[in-house]
């Protein structure tokens, strides 16, 4: 199976099962405006992280609920301050006293640039697993595009601390409007690449954001181990794909602190050149072309090992979740048939959770593969999420896994 199939699979399962009911009229109007909407204002204004810039009410919102797309104050790795992207959607009907819990969701690769943004999407929630259900069990969901995406900004992609800031600032956001009644509890939950950015979250949460009360987080088939994730891709179109995402954020991140962060030195010729040529598509709209572009640096991309080589080991490392810890309720599931983040890589980390001490809680699903596994976790995660936001610790599977 082509690695794209369960990915693009993931969009039409949401569609199918979330019950959004959206018009093409509003749709198109509202896409037709999007442009002019995510250009940041030049100076940025100064603001607190998540401070809103600027806000929108989408006319297309699902059934029963309330809908916004915002601008919001983030920052990236070095602490900049920089804006970003997103959507807020919060429940329609009367909020309780202390306000709606807020789960702040991540999302799964759908490119790196501007244009591959899920708020740029004809459907802007399209992509949220459990979106429908968050919202009927009394959620506001905060999604942010990451920095880069939609917003002109600093590369995020795989750039764990830039990332886990903008899903924080993204929840701050949703506080700032009024009319979404986002109260002070918090989860975080993600998929994919969004699982990474979430734990990255998590780990920042008491440091970058005490004034959100973190409760849990919820991860499926994450993007944990980057080293493992890329040698376990080393010879398919998938390894080009996502190397050629994540090494073009790595080289403009760091490369202009870092004479030694060339990609000259990390990656074949063949390699080289398709990075520019990849980098800027988006992964649910240009499948072809990637597949294409791709296939001939395929089993040839990387020179040396990024793993084992500096400095790129290096940043790798610091951009694998896990060395700071959690202390939080974590959720982790897995489809056994995922040939994108493998299971044995999602089982390391699980492991790894486990021996810190982390409460885990681990879900495998037979048959399910990448793309439908953050819809699979639904049905688990809403009893999971009640539980911990009701204030108790759910039964570990530390023993048994």
């Amino acid at each position: 199976m082509h690695w794209w199939i369960p990915v693009a699979a993931v969009v039409l399962a949401a569609l199918a099962v979330t019950g959004v009911v959206r018009t093409a009229i509003s749709d198109v109007a509202e896409h037709e405006t999007l442009g002019l909407f995510n250009v940041l204002p030049s100076p940025l204004p100064p603001g607190p992280p998540g401070s809103i810039i600027r806000s929108e009410r989408l006319l297309g919102a699902p059934d029963g609920a309330v809908a916004w797309r915002v601008l919001y104050h983030s920052t990236d790795l070095d602490g900049r301050d920089i804006g970003v992207s997103g959507v807020v959607v919060a429940p329609s009907r009367w909020a309780p006293s202390g306000g709606w819990p807020v789960v702040s969701w991540a999302h799964p690769t759908t490119g790196a640039y501007g244009r591959c943004a899920p708020s740029e999407a004809l459907d802007p929630f399209a992509l949220m697993a459990g979106l429908h259900e968050l919202l009927a069990a009394g959620y506001v969901v905060a999604a942010t595009d990451y920095s880069g995406m939609g917003a002109n900004g600093p590369p995020s992609y795989l750039i764990g601390s830039t990332e886990g800031r903008n899903v924080l600032d993204a929840a701050r956001a949703a506080r700032a409007l009024p009319d979404a009644h986002a109260g002070e509890q918090l989860a975080l939950w993600g998929h994919s690449q969004g699982g990474q950015a979430a734990l990255f979250a998590a780990q920042l949460a008491p440091t970058y954001a005490p004034d959100l009360h973190l409760q849990a987080v919820a991860v499926a088939a994450p993007a944990a181990d980057l080293g493992l994730l890329l040698n376990d891709h080393r010879d398919d179109v998938s390894g080009v794909t996502i190397g050629s995402y994540a090494f073009d954020a790595i080289a403009r991140v760091y490369g202009p602190s870092d004479p030694r962060v060339d990609l000259a030195t990390l990656l074949t010729p063949a390699g080289a050149a398709v990075v520019p040529q990849i980098a800027p598509r988006c992964l649910l709209t240009d499948v072809g072309a990637l597949h294409t572009i791709a296939e001939p640096a395929v089993g040839h991309f990387f020179a040396v090992d990024p793993a084992t080589t500096e400095p790129w080991r290096s940043i790798l490392s610091q951009n694998t979740p896990g060395s700071v810890p959690v202390r939080v309720p974590v959720l982790v599931t897995q489809g056994l048939a995922d040939e994108l983040v493998l299971p044995s890589a999602t089982t390391a980390l699980v492991t790894s959770l486990c021996r810190a001490g982390e409460p885990v809680t681990y879900r495998e699903y037979p048959g399910i593969d990448h793309g439908l596994v953050g819809e699979r976790t639904v049905p688990l995660l809403l009893p999971w999420l009640s539980e911990v936001l009701a204030g108790s610790t759910p039964t570990s599977s530390c023993t048994t896994t």
